[in-house]
């Protein structure tokens, strides 16, 4: 059976504590370390920690965790190589694993324009991508690089002292469309498919990325896919609505992803244009999902179909919510992320999952 992980304090976080109904209302940022080690407590497989670009810094919080639990797998959500140079990324690890034990994944993403935008960068593209890995991968074996682009120019670089033991696997997170999915199989040990995914979705991604590594003669199986899924185990509705009507909210009103998201899930496309124009979201000047939390989107959110989120998501008692991620695994998935809900919250699924081995 696929392995359960947990994503802590998915989406935006708060500095501090504020007035919430749900415990999953802005969460602070400092209550993801106590997540993580909740999730070791628990007997989770792996926590991700997704990064923002604000108070929510990936490093800092995973070292939190990692100083206090020992067995628990780490990892980071996707992480955009512009904002790291590729050393600082491989000596991220390096630390880690000399302070911690080697237990932490690294996760890279393509990021998303309207974000770079903001920021004064350009997007990455797949090339981008493999080369990012292979210099990576050369750091850890001791060679050096060079490299003039847009996360900064230097000539050979290398590490002036090594940590002796594995570096941290390099995964992508991604939705393993057919650019995606042969960079998987060109570079990466592992996949991060993204939330709201159908099973549907999730076994069509899951055979491009068999598919491409066939195509270069690599094992398909030495590619870990790990599905990311809303769970809402025993939760109010109105949670589950702010969870998964409320994320997809996020994901929708960016131009290019949300319009992704319907067509590999073969949903109206239409309605993730209604809902990145509704009013609440005009005059803001800025990403919408940087300036408002996901329970603050519910009047566009309403717009969402219920059906397309009881399909990507899992919601109901622990035992259904336990028999609907089987529906992901079935599809293909190897490992199972829960997503908005806390650990402490997924207590009982995680009860209902090891009881269906």
């Amino acid at each position: 059976m696929a392995e359960l992980s947990a994503y802590v304090v998915a989406g935006a976080v708060s500095a501090h504590e504020r007035p919430r109904r749900f415990e999953t209302e802005s969460r602070t940022v400092a209550e993801g370390i106590s997540d993580g080690v909740a999730a070791e407590q628990l007997g989770f497989h792996r926590a991700f920690l997704s990064e923002r670009y604000d108070i929510k810094h990936a490093d800092v919080l995973l070292a939190g965790i990692a100083a206090r639990t020992s067995t628990l797998r780490l990892a980071t959500g996707t992480i955009d190589p512009q904002t790291r140079q590729v050393w600082n990324t491989a000596a991220f690890g390096a630390t880690m694993h000399a302070c911690f034990g080697p237990r932490l994944t690294i996760t890279l993403g393509l990021g998303d324009d309207a974000i770079f935008k903001r920021m004064g960068l350009k997007k990455a593209s797949y090339p981008d991508m493999v080369e990012y890995a292979t210099m990576y991968r050369a750091l850890w074996s001791g060679e050096s690089v060079s490299y003039t682009g847009q996360s900064g120019s230097f000539e050979n670089f290398s590490f002036s002292e090594t940590y002796d033991g594995p570096a941290p696997e390099l995964w992508l997170g991604s939705f393993a469309n057919p650019k995606g999915a042969e960079t998987v199989a060109a570079a990466y040990d592992g996949v991060v498919l993204p939330p709201v995914l159908t099973p549907h979705a999730t076994k069509a991604a899951v055979a491009r990325i068999h598919e491409a590594c066939e195509r270069i003669g690599r094992d398909p199986a030495t590619v870990r896919i790990c599905q990311a899924v809303i769970t809402a185990p025993d939760l109010d509705e109105e949670e589950f609505r702010q969870l998964a009507h409320g994320r997809a909210t996020t994901y929708f009103v960016y131009p290019g992803y949300g319009e992704n998201l319907a067509r590999v899930n073969g949903w109206d496309e239409q309605v993730v244009l209604n809902v990145r124009n509704h009013p609440i979201f005009s005059g803001l000047g800025k990403v919408a999902d940087m300036e408002m939390h996901r329970h603050q989107m519910m009047d566009a959110a309403a717009l969402i179909p219920d059906e397309w989120m009881l399909d990507s998501s899992a919601f109901g008692t622990a035992a259904e919510c336990a028999a609907n991620l089987q529906r992901f695994v079935d599809a293909g998935a190897d490992e199972i992320a829960t997503y908005g809900s806390t650990p402490q919250q997924n207590a009982g699924l995680l009860a209902a999952w090891k009881a269906m081995r």
